[in-house]
């Protein structure tokens, strides 16, 4: 076991609350583009609401995602201070990236393939293949659950509200959107920041601060989640109007659908212990609200656009996680 100095310990620790900021103002979009593109809230509140529910949804969360994301992906015995570096290095540069172009990425992936080619290059195996394939299929299943929840939100609702004049279906789901949003922005808060929690426990871990066994301790918990909420406080503009009115043109009914249907597809992995971009989940769910009311009413070409940017997500934040890995044995 490679043990380092409390400095450097504390600088890596900065550096994954560091990604975790950058999550909440990378990921600010997922939780409330449909919001602010409707006009239900103003930027200012939405991100104040998202900030609120990112940070308390440790009250109603687990640390199941954590455990995966501490010893699921790469066994913990190959984690040490190097890898950790370049995972979240791999990481913070693809966000940067992504974030710059406005493009709706994952930085759950992003921190997962950081990981995986920090890991890699390390031991040249290592690869936890359940935890990888478990995440792997996520990719797909996330998105196109949200997708078909969606779609069925979307029908039952039409035909409820098919005799109310779009006056009164605009001003009841004004209401409705508001909770809607706050369960997304839990739900974000509760799979996003458990990711950095995983990767500081496991840290702690491999210096030997957890003689108990593997855990995630509550001041980590708590950091994790506040700097989600502060980074989701500063918003993320360019990506919001990509999610929120590029992608399709959304009304409050098809904004409740879509934070409706990405919220359950949240929760149900996050009690999975599954790290799910929640990028893709309301990218699926917004695209099955739009496809729901007719197929050219979504801007394919668009999405298509996303989809190159999910797919080379891990393989790029891998890439840049093992350079940094032999970068720092270099060094």
């Amino acid at each position: 076991m490679e043990l380092i100095s409390l400095p450097i310990l504390i600088g890596l620790i900065a550096l994954a609350l560091a990604f975790d900021f950058l999550n909440g103002l990378h990921d600010a979009a997922n939780s409330i583009a449909t919001v602010v593109s409707t006009r239900v809230l103003s930027p200012r509140n939405a991100v104040i609401m998202a900030a609120f529910f990112n940070f308390i949804a440790f009250v109603f969360f687990g640390t199941h995602v954590a455990n995966t994301i501490g010893k699921g992906i790469v066994d913990a015995s190959v984690i040490d201070a190097s890898v950790i570096f370049a995972a979240l290095m791999g990481a913070i540069i693809w966000n940067i990236v992504t974030w710059l172009g406005g493009i709706p990425s994952s930085s759950s992936h992003a921190l997962v393939g950081g990981l995986v080619g920090a890991g890699v290059a390390k031991a040249g195996t290592g690869v936890v293949g359940s935890g990888l394939i478990k995440t792997a299929v996520a990719i797909v299943i996330s998105p196109t659950v949200g997708f078909i929840l969606a779609i069925i939100l979307m029908t039952i609702v039409s035909w409820t509200f098919r005799r109310f004049s779009p006056f009164k279906v605009d001003k009841v789901f004004r209401s409705v959107q508001i909770v809607s949003a706050s369960l997304y922005s839990l739900g974000h808060g509760g799979n996003d920041a458990q990711k950095t929690m995983g990767i500081i426990a496991v840290l702690l871990f491999s210096q030997g601060y957890m003689p108990e066994g593997f855990h995630v301790p509550f001041w980590v918990v708590i950091s994790c989640q506040a700097c989600m909420g502060l980074g989701t406080l500063f918003g993320g503009w360019k990506i919001v109007k990509t999610m929120g009115s590029r992608l399709t043109d959304l009304k409050p009914v098809h904004g409740s659908c879509a934070e409706t249907a990405g919220a359950i597809t949240l929760f149900t992995a996050t009690a999975m212990g599954v790290p799910v971009s929640t990028t893709h989940t309301i990218t699926g769910a917004i695209i099955g609200v739009g496809s729901a009311r007719r197929a050219s009413s979504v801007r394919w070409g668009l999405a298509q656009g996303i989809l190159v940017a999910w797919v080379l997500t891990m393989p790029a934040a891998a890439a840049v996680g093992a350079a940094f890995y032999w970068l720092t044995r270099v060094l």
